[in-house]
Formats: C-alpha cells, sequence, structure tokens
C-alpha cells in the first residue's frame, strides 16, 4: 500500500511539473515581443499587368516579427538583442488581437495604392487617385460614436462635407468646441449611413475630437493594372520601397543595378516619405538577407517628439545607430522624398 502510494505521488509529481513546465514555455501573458523579423523581395507579392519583375537583384520590404510572449520567452527577450517588449495595451490599445490585424491591413492596402500612384505618375503613365474617405481604425472608450462606428467602417463626410484627407478633417474638427454635436456620413459594409453624437476634449491633444482614429482611403485607376498579393503582411512602412519596385518595372530603368536594395518608409500621394518604428530592427533583417543599401526616413524631429523625448532621433539616426552595433557593411541612406532614392540610385554605383 504505502509503495503504491509513492509511486501515485511520484506520479503526480512529475504530471504537475510537466503542466507546470507547459505553462512557463508556452502561456500568453499580456505581453508583446517585437523582434527582427525578414527582409523579402517585393516581386513575389507585386506584379504589373500580371507579370513578376524578372530583371536581376531585388527591392526588399522589410518587416518586424511581433508575437504575444509566454513567460519564458518573455524572461529570454532580455538577452536578446533588438528585441523590445510591449505592453497589450501599448501594441492594441482598445483594440482586440483581430482588429489590430484587420488596421494593419488597411494600412497596407493604403500604402499599394499610394505607391502605385506615386509610381506611374513619376515614370509619366497615365493614373487618377481618389479620395474615398477614411478608415476607422479605433473609437475611443469614451467617445460618442462607441457602438455606432466601427473598425473598418469609412467615413465619407462631417455635418454633409466631404474632406481631401485625414488631415484636412482634423484640422477643421480641431477648432470645434467640445460638446458640439456633429453627423457622421459613413460607409459601412460598402453601405452609407450615419451617426450624430457629441464631439470630446482629447486630452492627448489638448483639442476636441470624435474620439476615433483614422487612415485614408483612396482609389487608384490607370490602364497598368498593379496587383498585390500581401499574404497577411500588413502596415503602411512598405510605401516607399513598393514605390521604387513599381517604378522600376514600368520604367524598365535598371535603378537597382541587379543588387539587393532594403529599405523602409511611409509613401504619401505627394512622393514624401514617412516616420516608421522599429527601424533598428529592419536594419539587422536586411542586413542578413544581404541587401547593399538600406534606405531610412530622415525627417526632422518634431517640436512635440522632442518634448516628449528630449533625446528622440530621426529615423536615420537610428538606422545608423543599429547598423554601428552590429557592425554591417550595408550602407545606410537618408531620404525624405521618393525622389531622393532615384536620384541616389541613379547617380551612384552599388556594389
Amino acid at each position: 500500500m504505502a509503495k503504491n502510494k509513492k509511486i501515485r505521488t511520484k506520479i503526480m509529481l512529475i504530471f504537475a511539473a510537466i503542466v507546470l513546465l507547459q505553462a512557463f514555455l508556452f502561456m500568453p501573458v499580456p505581453y508583446y515581443l517585437e523582434m527582427p523579423g525578414s527582409a523579402e523581395s517585393i516581386s513575389d507579392y507585386i506584379k504589373i499587368d500580371g507579370k513578376k519583375d524578372k530583371q536581376k537583384g531585388k527591392y526588399m520590404l522589410v518587416y518586424v516579427s511581433i508575437c504575444q510572449a509566454s513567460p519564458a520567452s518573455f524572461l529570454a527577450s532580455f538577452f536578446m538583442p533588438f528585441t523590445d517588449r510591449l505592453s497589450k495595451s501599448e501594441l492594441l490599445g482598445d483594440s482586440n488581437a483581430k482588429e489590430y490585424d484587420m488596421v494593419q491591413q488597411y494600412y497596407m492596402d493604403d500604402a499599394v495604392n499610394e505607391a502605385q500612384y506615386v509610381a506611374l505618375k513619376k515614370a509619366g503613365k497615365q493614373v487618377s487617385r481618389k479620395y474615398v474617405g477614411m478608415y476607422v481604425m479605433s473609437v475611443a472608450k469614451n467617445s460618442n460614436f462607441k457602438n455606432k462606428l466601427q473598425i473598418g467602417d469609412v467615413v465619407t463626410a462631417i455635418d454633409g462635407k466631404h474632406y481631401n484627407s485625414s488631415q484636412e478633417f482634423i484640422k477643421l474638427i480641431s477648432k470645434y468646441r467640445s460638446g458640439k454635436e456633429i453627423t457622421v456620413t459613413y460607409l459601412h459594409n460598402g453601405k452609407p449611413k450615419q451617426a450624430k453624437g457629441q464631439t470630446i476634449m482629447l486630452d492627448s491633444v489638448h483639442r476636441a475630437g470624435i474620439g476615433i482614429t483614422l487612415a485614408d482611403r483612396t482609389e487608384v485607376s490607370s490602364p497598368i493594372k498593379v496587383s498585390a498579393d500581401m499574404e497577411g503582411i500588413g502596415g503602411p512602412s512598405a510605401g516607399l520601397m513598393m514605390t521604387l519596385a513599381i517604378y522600376q518595372q514600368v520604367t524598365g530603368l535598371n535603378l537597382r543595378q541587379g543588387q539587393k536594395i532594403a529599405g523602409t518608409g511611409t509613401m504619401n500621394s505627394d512622393g514624401s516619405v514617412g516616420d516608421i518604428g522599429g527601424i533598428d530592427k529592419k536594419v539587422v533583417s536586411s542586413s542578413k538577407a544581404g541587401a547593399k543599401i538600406f534606405f531610412a526616413p530622415n525627417n526632422p524631429v518634431s517640436k512635440a517628439e522632442k518634448e516628449y523625448d528630449k533625446n528622440a532621433k530621426t529615423n536615420y539616426q537610428e538606422a545608423v545607430s543599429a547598423a554601428k552595433k552590429i557592425k554591417t557593411k550595408m550602407k545606410i541612406v537618408p531620404v525624405r522624398t521618393f525622389d531622393d532614392a532615384v536620384r541616389y540610385l541613379e547617380k551612384n554605383k552599388i556594389n
């Protein structure tokens, strides 16, 4: 009897140890790890008139890897270079993981459109761009439009007025007093609807608003058909590199000189390149992939950023710092516009 009891106790202890080990290794905790991801050839995702870019070399889009931490991976992350730990609220805000992925896909859809528009326009090809409205990316808990607007809805007008950009909308709304009732016209699953509610005071920016974050939704038309299957890759940061890839393919120019060219930055319709996050991780991934150069946004640090962080750096400065840490031979090239990147490739031999 005593022997059997010892055996049972031993089995229970082993079982408990296995359960605890599995929990330590696999149980999700409310933190996410952001680390270097991969650098992939854009020609694997984008086709022009149904054809892939077959010229030698590659333009590469670079993305960071984000995964939910377990107790084991969270502890290990302190010993992993270029790995950041983000709380659930820091990464997702008021959204859940599914909504976050949806938002990132909206950003990518807009990035493809802007890349197509800028590339074809710069190449002298026929192209037009229509501003449809603003994607709803999130709705604050204290917004009077909570449970009225949903992520993915497209705001087309405020009080009957259509805007040409989300910035134009924000500029006007900021002049309103808190508590002003407005009517929002929007598309839900493609169907027009309206919602009424009052503006609120946005503490983070000290102005009135309706408590939603927005991203532009555009439509681009051209006889030249650009198709993109991004296979789940989201976010806006591949804009610059997609623009370069489309531009080279439609012009036939050999700008990349048969080499691997990486970089990052959003693409705006005027050809300017916007800042992004996680650039240090993208430098690491690009270097591992064998890129010869890496384009990095070099926009001045804003006054607001300096007030928040006295040591704030430009994307370019962050990229240079990361490159020095890993001792890469890859050249970091600062850009503010699409034209800056094209001029660099035209004037410099890459080897």
